[in-house]
């Protein structure tokens, strides 16, 4: 199974260094089950309208050390029900990068995307080449390839996945 491209719409670029991703639905309601209720809480405190303007396969931007913090999965479930495709930053804290991955969710470090991309810019992330590209507005930047395994497991869809596929023998 190959590794699609992400192909989407810039729908949030989070500037600050060390994001913690608790804050996309806020601490108080990170133990929030029901999904829906769960993705009607995400980024109210950044962009109340959010919901109403992110379609399917948008993509978030972060900077440095982005999913600094205790790596909790409901904020990206909540992204992920939203429509969000994966995350291009500048760089990952180590312990959000490992769970993401392992849930199947693309993620790729791109050193400088800051530069490279403003809100609702149309971006495509080229696993093969590992350039992310501009389409919007022209230029691209090299990413950092992905390990072996994290290709492999998104490419299962995530560690269950993995697991469960097919060995030769």
């Amino acid at each position: 199974m190959a590794l699609e491209n992400l192909k989407g719409r810039v729908a949030f670029i989070f500037e600050e260094v060390d994001f913690d991703v608790d804050q996309i639905v806020g601490v108080k309601n990170i133990k929030i089950q029901d999904i829906d209720e769960l993705a009607a809480a995400a980024m109210q405190a950044y962009d109340p309208a959010f919901r109403d303007k992110v379609r399917p396969g948008d993509i978030l931007v972060g900077a440095g050390n982005f999913g600094y913090g205790h790596p909790h999965y409901p904020p990206m479930k909540a992204m992920r029900h939203l429509g969000i495709s994966g995350v291009v930053a500048e760089s990952f804290s180590p312990g959000y990068w490992r769970g993401e991955i392992s849930m199947g969710f693309p993620q790729a470090s791109c050193p400088g995307i800051l530069g490279l991309v403003e809100r609702w810019d149309e971006i495509e992330v080229d696993w093969d080449a590992a350039e992310v590209r501009n389409l919007t507005r022209g230029g691209s930047l090299p990413m950092e390839p992905l390990s072996f395994a994290d290709r492999s497991m998104l490419e299962a869809g995530g560690l269950v996945g993995y697991l469960k596929r097919p060995t030769a023998a």
